[in-house]
């Protein structure tokens, strides 16, 4: 399984972007995505995730800004952040576990990870 993402770029603050996770070797349906990110320094930070039944979570940062959904027919899941910050400057990278076990939850860690995606918020 394979993971790419993309859609990340300058914006100003305030601004959106909407990303992309797509998964190549297998189907989506079986798998939990999650979007983490890392910024220059920091350790990497969970943002999001979605089960495979569709439920969704969000980190206290993110609820209210960010909406991840899932398109398994386009083997993608996306992650539209709006009202984007300069904190919120970061590589974000999505990543895959198997879990369809477990339809209406994320799993704790990740098989699968793409190559991550540059966000940059700045005016």
């Amino acid at each position: 399984v394979q993971l790419q993402a993309s859609g990340g770029g300058l914006v100003q603050p305030g601004g959106s972007l909407r990303l992309s996770c797509v998964v190549y070797g297998s189907t989506l349906d079986d798998y939990a995505i999650g979007w983490f990110r890392q910024a220059p320094g920091k350790e990497r930070e969970w943002v999001s995730c979605i089960s495979v039944g569709g439920t969704t979570y969000y980190g206290n940062s993110f609820e209210g800004r960010f909406t991840i959904s899932r398109d398994n027919a386009e083997y993608t899941v996306h992650l539209q952040s709006n009202n984007l910050k300069p904190e919120d400057t970061a590589v974000y990278f999505c990543a895959a576990q198997r879990y369809g076990r477990y339809p209406r939850t994320c799993p704790r860690t990740y098989d699968y990870w793409g190559q991550g995606t540059l966000v940059t918020v700045s005016s």
